[in-house]
């Protein structure tokens, strides 16, 4: 069988132990901040603290901003396996929210162009932040077990939309903002003690479901949203993340494992590729279930019933 890496960009917010661990290139975007200017993407706390860098970006979103890798730069990154006669596969974020599937896909075309040994295929994970970096996990357990390239994208075809998130954020206006999210939702977040539950769309936005008063009630809502919509718990990893709630998603972490006994729960940082478009607040559990409905109403329809 052909050897083949897999590659995703910086917004799968893998950090670099993870992404070594199952041997995912990262290709890494671009930052603004306010006193640095426009930087490489970084997926550590070295350079800023994660305290510091929720607070500061909480004084200042505007002052904040990302952008994808461009061609030049995903060629870059091809290019050395190409060469070397190793073919690709590389995740990216959603096409709804980035121009980085669009990059990739011009890139592979002229680094293919230039060395017509090597395949590279491009894959619009239609997910971003921790739900994309867990698709890009179960991209290389798949490798792991000796599936080929084309059968591996076949699979992440057929299943990125049972890509799961599961939590809230404490604050929409961030993903207001930056286009995750729709205007006309953003007041959700600014009701004292509410909590937005909200879960991907078919375009890899976050589109809120429902609203809950109170944590309390919402980790119920949300155990209750996983035991419908999750498959097979016992054999899979789910991911939970956080932006600067580290007790509520250990909280969370308890509460899903004592129900669900997966195969385990880690809690993952976001970093700032994805963190500057979602803002501090952020509690969610990204997991593999039932494919998503088009329109969310199955979904809607199962928050509604428990969160009365």
């Amino acid at each position: 069988m052909k050897n083949f890496i897999i590659m995703a960009d910086g917004t799968c917010d893998l950090d670099k132990k993870v992404a070594a661990e199952y041997d995912v290139k990262i290709v890494p975007g671009h930052l603004v901040f306010p006193d640095k200017g426009d930087i490489p993407a970084f997926f550590d706390w070295e350079k800023v603290s994660r305290d510091q860098f929720y607070a500061d970006l909480k004084k200042d979103p505007e002052g904040y901003s990302t952008s994808p890798a461009n061609v030049e730069e995903f060629a870059l990154a091809f290019e050395p396996y190409a060469a070397a006669g190793d073919d690709v596969l590389v995740m990216t974020i959603s096409s709804g929210i980035s121009g980085a599937f669009n990059f990739a896909g011009r890139a592979a075309e002229q680094v293919m162009k230039k060395y017509p040994q090597s395949k590279i295929e491009v894959v619009d994970s239609l997910r971003f932040g921790p739900g994309f970096g867990l698709m890009a996990i179960y991209a290389s357990e798949l490798r792991a077990s000796g599936k080929t390239m084309e059968e591996v994208k076949a699979w992440l075809e057929e299943n990125k939309n049972r890509f799961h998130q599961a939590g809230w954020l404490d604050d929409l206006s961030f993903v207001a903002k930056k286009g995750r999210l729709t205007h006309a939702k953003a007041f959700f977040g600014t009701l004292a003690g509410v909590k937005p539950i909200g879960e991907f769309d078919y375009n890899g936005l976050t589109t809120v479901l429902g609203k809950v008063k109170g944590a309390k009630k919402a980790y119920s809502v949300l155990l209750s949203y996983i035991e419908e919509t999750i498959e097979d718990p016992g054999s899979q990893m789910i991911v939970i993340a956080q932006t600067n709630r580290l007790p509520q998603a250990e909280e969370y972490k308890k509460l899903l494992e004592e129900k669900f006994h997966p195969k385990k729960v880690v809690i993952r940082d976001v970093y700032p590729s994805c963190g500057i478009n979602v803002g501090p607040g952020l509690m969610a559990a990204y997991y593999v279930g039932k494919p998503i409905s088009q329109d969310l109403s199955v979904e809607r329809a199962i928050i509604e019933k428990h969160a009365e």
